[in-house]
């Protein structure tokens, strides 16, 4: 079934069933109310009614007949009967007839009178008749126990439950129609980020949802679908590029052996020391870029092994700048440093070599003519912080979110020489995040870039 008909069929059962429910209770309670009402206004007439016979009985000094109740009791619609203290008969509203019994109304609608229903159960009620709080008799009033329901009162209350029943199928009516209108509103949302993911399922990752809702959860899924659709494209795109310059990668040296060797095979070259040396650096150059891709790949699959070690990056930093110096120096550059003592961490400390050297040789290619690279380390709010800041050609701005990505240059114009494989930023970040830290990159195109590494200072496992 789907979710429209079963929006629809809840919304409506739910709606019935309340509707039932309050109707239900309404119309008992309002019933029961209407009902005490008329008895109690039933037991105010019979005090009228005892008032009145008790005057009429002190009137006639204890000497009534039946022809003075008998026209009373036919338009009160009861029966009457006087009897003295000693309980004998005085009179009746009707001598014809003898005096009914109790739960047995059977031939008494004549002697009782249009007043008196055919239906229902014989009641009576006993009254004193005083004179001066002296008891001089007892008033007996004979009905019928439904005798307080009369024409009108029976209406009010047929009205009253006519009106609740039509009022439970307007409801119904309406509920049914503005269900149809939420659960639409609900579903066709739905529905459309449905076709959504199926488009991008089949591979159609340019598909994008386009919702109108002021729902807050369905317009967050919409933008959620929009948004890993937009994340599966870049990563299909940076997949292409990564395959193509791979291939590009591989190409160079490749191409380069293939070419040197067929020379030697031809006769063109002599197979001597310089030329072999040339194919080794080749190869050697093929093999780094083979293993820089299998390092930047561990990462990914969570096989990157630390070798983890308390040491002082202080005094580790200062020799891997130590070391750098002089080719800075042979570039016409300046490598300056300011470094916080003593500060113990417990990482790997190869690795730390390799993200310093990487940030180093990355700042080294571009730097201008008397370029200048400034290095900083420091603990800031529990953290190692390690800063490298040129004042090189800088990244442009739109470059700046995919650096760290694999093989990605800002210039995609640079040769082999200038630009490296690409792979060194990427290995960067995978061994900062190795050990629990991350990198950020700030830079001005033209003017310089620092890149910032925050390290947690974790001591050795007990």
């Amino acid at each position: 079934m789907s979710l429209s008909k079963k929006l629809i069929i809840s919304f409506v059962f739910t709606i019935i069933i309340s509707i039932f429910i309050t109707s239900f209770v309404s119309n008992t309670m309002i019933n029961k109310k209407f009902d005490a009402y008329l008895i109690e206004e039933q037991n105010i007439r019979f005090e009228r009614i005892r008032n009145d016979i008790n005057q009429l009985f002190i009137q006639k000094s204890n000497n009534l007949d039946s022809k003075d109740i008998s026209n009373y009791a036919s338009v009160e619609g009861i029966y009457i009967e006087v009897r003295d203290p000693k309980n004998n008969l005085v009179c009746h509203s009707n001598n014809k007839l003898p005096r009914p019994r109790r739960g047995n109304m059977r031939g008494y609608h004549g002697m009782m009178g249009s007043g008196l229903g055919s239906q229902g159960n014989y009641r009576e009620k006993s009254f004193p008749l005083l004179d001066d709080d002296k008891i001089m008799g007892r008033l007996i009033i004979g009905y019928m126990d439904n005798s307080h329901l009369t024409e009108a009162s029976m209406v009010f209350k047929d009205t009253l439950s006519k009106s609740f029943f039509i009022s439970a199928i307007i409801a119904a009516i309406l509920g049914f129609i503005i269900s149809i209108f939420l659960s639409k509103g609900l579903t066709n949302p739905l529905i459309s980020i449905t076709n959504t993911a199926n488009e991008i399922r089949n591979g159609n990752l340019g598909s994008r949802s386009k919702v109108k809702t002021n729902t807050r959860e369905i317009l967050q899924l919409s933008q959620s679908i929009n948004y890993l659709a937009q994340t599966l494209e870049n990563q299909d795109n940076l997949r292409k590029r990564y395959a193509s310059d791979i291939a590009h990668e591989l190409r160079t040296p490749l191409t380069t052996l293939k070419s040197h060797v067929e020379a030697m095979i031809d006769g063109v070259w002599e197979t001597d020391e310089e030329h072999l040396n040339i194919l080794m650096k080749e190869i050697e150059r093929l093999n780094k870029l083979v293993e820089d891709l299998k390092d930047s790949f561990k990462n990914l699959e969570g096989k990157l092994s630390l070798n983890r070690s308390n040491f002082n990056i202080s005094n580790e930093l200062e020799d891997i700048i130590s070391e750098f110096i002089p080719l800075f120096k042979r570039n016409n550059h300046s490598l300056e440093y300011s470094i916080e003592k003593g500060i113990q961490v417990f990482m790997d400390k190869d690795k730390l070599k390799q993200i310093m050297y990487n940030l180093l040789t990355n700042a080294l290619k571009y730097l201008k003519h008397n370029g200048k690279v400034v290095v900083k380390l420091c603990k800031e709010k529990g953290m190692v912080k390690i800063t490298v800041e040129d004042n090189g050609i800088g990244i442009k701005e739109e470059d700046i979110p995919y650096i760290f990505e694999r093989f990605y240059r800002a210039d995609l114009s640079r040769n082999k020489e200038t630009g490296g494989t690409g792979l060194g930023l990427s290995i960067t970040k995978a061994l900062v995040e190795a050990h629990e830290g991350s990198i950020f990159v700030e830079s001005q195109y033209g003017k310089g870039t620092k890149f910032t590494i925050l390290l947690p200072i974790i001591g050795p496992p007990y």
